[in-house]
């Protein structure tokens, strides 16, 4: 199992019975494979379709059914679709209970930097900034540290900001990491076979560590 993998699954334990789900683009949206089958929820893209299914199979794809990424995406019964104004008013109304987003940085406040690099050519922000003050719960999917080897999760973000004090849940190959208001960061989960000492090596700011600390089970 690879880190992506890894990182979707445990997400994946997330959603409760009954959830309108937002999946971000790229490594979000493969937690809709893994989504326990005793669990029935809505997933939400934001070009206009509430109840997207899992990816379409080869040679099945319709061109007229694609997530917000353009994958080409099937739907589950009872989906609708609707423009993009209908589906931002969903967002920004408070109707999604849970957005998975990817992430540049999250610091130890719940501040979230996803969307560019300084310098560097970005197609813009996305829905990100309405999802992340919409949802009632914002989960981060990410790696824990960058290619180069920096932490992700820090004491404070350097890079622009898509909205501050929105994040509620990290989930790393490393550690799922609750931000508690008026805290910090908590150190939920560890994965097996490191140690809190690994996780906090990688962290760029102060981890508390549950009392009930347990192993990542995927």
């Amino acid at each position: 199992m690879n880190n992506r993998e890894f990182i979707v699954r445990r997400i994946a334990q997330e959603f409760k019975d009954g959830d309108v789900v937002n999946l971000g683009i790229g490594m979000p949206t493969l937690a809709v494979d893994y989504i326990p089958d005793h669990v029935q929820i809505m997933l939400q893209a934001e070009n206009g379709i509430l109840g997207v299914g899992p990816k379409a199979a080869k040679a099945e794809e319709n061109i007229d059914c694609i997530d917000s990424g353009g994958s080409f995406v099937t739907t589950v019964a009872g989906a609708c679709f609707f423009d993009s104004a209908v589906s931002f008013s969903i967002i920004r109304g408070g109707h999604v209970d849970i957005t998975v987003l990817g992430a540049l940085e999250v610091d130890e406040q719940g501040n979230l930097a996803s969307w560019m690099i300084p310098g560097k050519k970005v197609p813009g922000m996305g829905g990100a900034m309405d999802l992340v003050v919409g949802a009632k719960r914002v989960i981060i999917a990410m790696d824990h540290v960058s290619k180069d080897g920096q932490p992700k999760i820090v004491k404070a973000c350097t890079l622009p900001l898509t909205a501050v004090h929105v994040v509620n849940t990290i989930v790393t190959e490393m550690a799922v990491i609750e931000v508690i208001p008026g805290q910090g960061l908590m150190l939920m989960e560890i994965a097996p076979g490191l140690t809190v000492e690994d996780v906090q090596k990688a962290t760029g700011a102060e981890l508390w560590i549950s009392p009930d600390l347990k192993a990542i089970a995927v």
